[in-house]
């Protein structure tokens, strides 16, 4: 028993001793060895300043800087270091009111009075060189270097996007931030802000008991050196860019054009738009507000968010659907009978690429009526409930009624009803194609965006795929594009029957009674479509997609104008102009060029 109480004696000792060596070597690692511990028992006698790092540049398709940095400065305040000073001549040199200046203080020292604060955000270079001479004046304020966007053209508002301070769900989930700090908070500058933020540094100082700066703290081996955001290369076109918001001026609508074969986007413009340059500095949040009270609501983003029914532009998805179906043959014909649906004159619509060119919306509501009825059911109620099925599952192959994957935050799906949709509004099994035949055109419950019509065009330039539509093209000079922007998706329909669908599409440019005739380009062959787009408030909207040349398309787009009227009017010469300069450099149709920049809307 002894024995066994002396081995308990000696194995509670050599824990204690195993316990004891383990703080001791602990110990020595924080006192000698770790850093960090260092800089924390320090903590009283160093100052820690953020060296922030420069944010990536934009480049466009042809490496033109569009987005860049410029100097700009905050202006600190330690309130404890504050002397007794000018208050007149320091409100003039800071263009601060006395309130805003003794606010500003107040509010520092209620958060530290040892601790600086920012007093005044991104001073300019000049107003900065300016204070710079007198600051040995004002202990207690200092300079701290910071950057922000500068703009080489005040181009593509909606596509670049802007910054603002980070918000409380930014900084509870990204330890990156801190508060004051800048953050993207719409468009690239926030789809791509991890790659454009860089990384930070920072410099310690050696202060005294007042705070006052000693020189640097351990002769800057704790400091770091910031990392530069990455330079990120982006598909648009900046000269196309500019033309066709010149186009739009004085208008509400939006443009969108891609590259068929890559899916990149070469213009995107909404209508009314604004100057990116008004929104940084020390004007952002005036100038922000005053945005955002304008009635014409020129941050909104129209060639994303906008849903419109897309109109007679959708006849090409029916035909293609119903062709696939078999629902119709490439001569099938039907009487264009305006006691089922309204038309305009023409000639009669004998096989389907006639109804295209002529747009006849009797040929059309026949169509939709195959492909809804089918004839699988002897109720009609259970076929048209089949028929809606396949027939939406065909549209959403297409790249509409959900969202495409764009690489820029909050695009719109647009809408594709589906049986379900219809049984809510109407009850199971009490509507079929009668009830719902508006669709047929493009109109009723269908909603398209600008942007999946633009890729509609692209759809039927490749002749039936598409790559989703997207601006990053480069980083840093690595042109690697992401993977989910290289993936070509086929949709439902057999690439045999887009043939007959561009040749449509050519007659509707070129032939008699054609209803896209203003798109005509001399020596360019430009297929398009004309869609006139119902609106309950106000003039109809202006609509027309098209691809050019007809064989190797280099460009697709779509164009819409609110409140324009019919679609050849006014959507389609603006299409032309655009596609003449992006493939010619220059525009020769000058007539057509100045009835455009003429045409104001508002």
């Amino acid at each position: 028993m002894r024995n066994q109480f002396s081995r308990r004696k000696y194995v509670l000792g050599g824990l204690v001793v195993i316990v004891a060596i383990v703080f001791l070597i602990k110990l020595v690692a924080i006192q000698l060895v770790n850093p960090r511990y260092k800089l924390s028992a320090n903590n009283n006698s160093r100052h820690r300043q953020i060296e922030y790092p420069a944010r990536g540049l934009f480049l466009d398709r042809h490496g033109k800087v569009i987005v860049f940095n410029q100097a700009a400065y905050d202006v600190m305040v330690i309130p404890k270091q504050i002397l007794p000073f000018d208050t007149t001549e320091l409100c003039s040199m800071l263009n601060l009111s006395v309130d805003e200046l003794k606010s500003g203080i107040v509010s520092a020292r209620k958060y530290s009075p040892y601790q600086p604060s920012v007093l005044v955000r991104q001073l300019s270079a000049i107003d900065y060189a300016r204070f710079q001479e007198k600051l040995f004046k004002y202990p207690g304020f200092y300079v701290q270097g910071r950057a922000q966007r500068a703009y080489q053209s005040d181009i593509a508002p909606h596509v670049l996007g802007y910054l603002g301070e980070v918000g409380v769900q930014d900084l509870r989930g990204d330890k990156h931030y801190s508060t004051g700090d800048y953050i993207g908070i719409s468009g690239l500058e926030k789809q791509y802000e991890n790659l454009l933020r860089g990384k930070k540094g920072i410099r310690y100082f050696l202060v005294d008991v007042h705070h006052q700066r000693q020189g640097s703290y351990e002769e800057g081996r704790f400091d770091t050196l910031p990392e530069p955001g990455k330079n990120i290369q982006i598909s648009l076109d900046a000269q196309l860019q500019k033309y066709g918001e010149s186009l739009m001026n004085g208008k509400r609508g939006s443009i969108v054009a891609i590259e068929p074969s890559s899916g990149e986007i070469l213009a995107m413009i909404s209508s009314p738009d604004y100057d990116p340059g008004i929104l940084v500095g020390r004007e952002r949040t005036p100038s922000f507000n005053k945005l955002k009270k304008d009635s014409l609501d020129p941050m909104f983003n129209r060639a994303t968010m906008s849903r419109y029914a897309p109109g007679s532009i959708f006849k090409i998805v029916q035909a293609l659907i119903a062709l696939e179906q078999g629902a119709i043959n490439e001569n099938t014909g039907f009487e264009c009978n305006k006691n089922l649906i309204g038309c305009h004159n023409h000639p009669e619509a004998t096989n389907v690429k006639k109804a295209i060119q002529y747009s006849c919306n009797p040929y059309f509501f026949q169509v939709y009526k195959r492909i809804i009825q089918p004839g699988i059911y002897s109720n009609i109620f259970r076929d048209s409930e089949a028929g809606i099925e396949v027939w939406r599952e065909h549209v959403l192959s297409f790249g509409l009624g959900s969202g495409l994957l764009v690489d820029l935050p909050n695009v719109n799906g647009g809408f594709i009803p589906d049986a379900e949709f219809y049984d809510r509004w109407y009850g199971r099994r009490r509507w079929a194609f009668s009830t719902i035949y508006s669709n047929s055109n493009g109109q009723g419950e269908v909603e398209s965006v600008p942007i999946q019509i633009a890729n509609l065009a692209a759809i039927i330039a490749n002749r039936g795929f598409y790559i989703s539509p997207h601006f990053i093209k480069a980083i840093d000079g690595d042109i690697t594009t992401p993977e989910e922007y290289t993936q070509i998706k086929q949709t439902t329909v057999s690439p045999k029957y887009f043939d007959i669908v561009v040749e449509a599409m050519h007659d509707v440019v070129w032939e008699p009674f054609g209803t896209g005739r203003r798109a005509r380009i001399p020596g360019i062959d430009i297929c398009g479509k004309t869609g006139t787009v119902q609106n309950v408030h106000g003039e109809d909207h202006s609509g027309f997609f098209a691809f050019a040349p007809k064989n190797n398309p280099k460009i697709a787009l779509a164009v819409y104008v609110e409140n324009a009227g019919g679609g050849g009017e006014w959507a389609a010469p603006i299409a032309s102009l655009l596609i003449e300069e992006y493939l010619t450099g220059e525009v020769l149709q000058i007539e057509k060029e100045n009835r455009i920049l003429d045409f104001n809307l508002y």
